[in-house]
């Protein structure tokens, strides 16, 4: 792949040169469909990894490699214009406090609200909204100071009580406050005011670094008289307020969500006149729209579109597989995946390197845990099982043998029938990918199973997910820049046997919490590598999870569009340029 002033590719941590000359990034879910979370992508045989060129080690522990900017030809930023992004879903809404904000949803709500701290371009966290972060010695008390002189877009002053007003939000909705459970007391202690501008956050155990919690989502900080308005009135939910460079305008589910510039945003100057967001859930469709003009910029993790993206010259591609995993992720709370045979069965059915040859195209590495093979987090003594239905089957023998007449209370039917374990499968689309997928799976996964197939919208499949009406699925998570924040997705804690779950396989094991916990307090990077590569072989023994490969994002610009890594934090330091395909557009302007 060429770099030139018509072609300009900013390489994210770990790519690599792949044997068909393109540049490879892990994929592992499909871009048409997720939940900060997604569903895989293509997949073929894996051709032989190519070695990890060697890379410098971060703070985090995560590899860097080369980032290439635009040459900045001495050209001053330019006012006006309106960049149309094209987006892999749309969201059910934009409230930060109670909404499912997968990916496509934090690249919209990065437009209209700021977070209480940023990442840099090392992965470190850094003050934003905030002015500092201070530990108490054991680092369970963190003092936040805010900023002085923010008002969100309502003209209500950014304050202590505006953030407790959100954290308490974020902490009593039945979804987004699992989120909080495990970090924080239940009582008002969690969260005090200490002055006008001054929080003391309290936590359950220690944290080495308090700002990576607050860099997403649970950092959004919303106008506190919007969120109370929106209480009253739902439909407030798609009209989201904050203190952002950009200010809600106007929004049609699933077809556009505009943004006009905040004149009087706290960052500086804001470049662009408008940004209008396009959700198109097909890759190629999108692709489409970008090549003809109709689009300024898009994400994906569709690895043909990708391959069609990097075909070109034209375009400026921000390339990362740093971050999330494709995999097929079971419910371990109803049978027939409480039993860890049937779960092994369904691990070594599956088809993984045809799915890593006809799905991840060369593009997308093969995965076999959260962590690429740069990280040091990494463990390489992991194995992901399968193509193996001679086991498979014999484990599914074994299974019905015992448990087949009892009730698959999804699909009501007994859990084994005519020998083989009844299943459904679920994804979220509509998405030519997924389906392919789906039936990749379903060819492989018959040696054994009876598989019957569930297509949801993305919010319908997230929702099914979370309070477990799934036995299996296919989804894309775990890309927290910062592993510990990941932990939300793992604990104990954040499964509720009745409702809402954050641990969407609802498996709980008091040992890997116990290694999670551990390393969250850990600054030794290497110490805290050992302790996290036991808790990945602890995941990989419950055959929760059967991992396809790492997802690739790739965040694509036309040539015209320039400012797209140029962000800073309000004391200059670099920001990092995207996130699990979210980019920032305060700095981004069209020549």
């Amino acid at each position: 792949m060429k770099t030139s002033s018509s072609h300009r590719s900013f390489r994210r941590l770990g790519a690599v040169l792949a044997t068909a000359g393109l540049l490879v990034s892990a994929c592992g879910g499909s871009d048409d469909n997720e939940a900060d979370s997604e569903p895989a992508a293509e997949s073929s045989e894996p051709a032989a990894e190519p070695a990890a060129e060697p890379a410098e080690e971060d703070t985090l522990g995560e590899t860097e490699t080369e980032v290439t900017l635009p040459p900045d030809d001495d050209a001053d930023s330019i006012f006006g214009g309106t960049l149309r992004y094209g987006l892999e879903a749309d969201v059910n809404g934009l409230n930060p406090s109670s909404s499912a904000l997968a990916a496509s949803g934090l690249m919209m709500a990065n437009a209209v609200f700021d977070t209480l701290a940023v990442y840099d371009e090392n992965g470190v966290s850094t003050p934003h909204l905030a002015e500092s972060f201070t530990p108490n010695d054991t680092l369970t008390t963190w003092t936040v100071k805010l900023r002085e002189g923010i008002t969100f877009h309502d003209g209500t002053p950014l304050n202590a009580e505006a953030v407790l007003v959100n954290f308490n939000a974020q902490r009593g909705d039945p979804l987004v406050g699992l989120a909080i459970m495990p970090f924080f007391p239940a009582d008002e202690t969690a969260a005090v005011a200490v002055d006008d501008l001054t929080i003391e956050f309290n936590v359950n155990f220690p944290i080495a670094d308090f700002g990576s919690l607050v860099t997403g989502q649970l950092g959004m900080v919303a106008s506190p008289t919007w969120i109370a308005a929106a209480k009253e009135d739902p439909t407030l939910n798609q009209a989201p307020v904050g203190t952002g460079a950009f200010v809600f305008d106007s929004r049609s589910e699933d077809s556009v969500t505009r943004f006009v510039r905040n004149e009087d945003w706290w960052g500086g100057d804001v470049y662009l006149d408008a940004v209008e967001f396009y959700p198109v859930t097909d890759g190629d469709d999108r692709n489409n729209l970008l090549f003809n003009g109709d689009l300024d910029a898009l994400h994906t993790t569709n690895q043909a579109s990708i391959l069609d993206l990097l075909d070109t010259d034209d375009y400026q591609n921000i390339i990362d597989d740093t971050g999330e995993e494709s995999y097929a992720m079971m419910n371990t709370a109803i049978p027939p995946f409480d039993d860890i045979r049937a779960r092994q069965a369904l691990a070594y059915a599956t088809p993984i390197e045809e799915y890593v040859e006809l799905i991840g195209l060369g593009v997308s590495r093969r995965a076999t845990q959260r962590f690429t093979p740069e990280s040091i987090n990494y463990n390489p003594d992991l194995v992901q099982v399968g193509n193996d239905p001679d086991t498979a089957v014999g484990l599914v023998a074994e299974y019905c043998a015992e448990r087949g007449e009892e009730t698959n209370p999804l699909l009501g039917t007994t859990t084994c029938t005519d020998g083989k374990i009844n299943i459904e499968l679920q994804w979220s689309g509509p998405s030519v990918v997924q389906t392919r997928i789906a039936e990749l799976l379903d060819e492989a996964w018959s040696v054994g199973f009876n598989v019957t197939f569930q297509e949801l919208p993305q919010d319908g499949h997230v929702l099914q997910t979370a309070i477990g009406q799934y036995n299996v699925n296919t989804w894309r998570q775990f890309g927290a820049v910062d592993v510990w924040s990941d932990n939300v997705w793992l604990l104990c804690a954040t499964i509720n046997p009745a409702g809402l779950s954050l641990n969407w396989p609802r498996n709980c094991d008091e040992e890997r919490d116990a290694l999670l916990f551990q390393a969250t307090a850990m600054s030794d990077l290497e110490a805290r590598a050992e302790v996290l590569k036991q808790a990945e072989a602890l995941i990989n023994q419950a055959f929760t999870y059967v991992f396809f490969t790492h997802t690739t994002w790739v965040n694509s610009f036309a040539d015209n569009v320039r400012g797209v890594c140029d962000h800073t934090s309000p004391e200059g330091v670099k920001m990092r340029c995207a996130v699990s395909g979210r980019t920032w557009l305060s700095k981004v302007w069209i020549e």
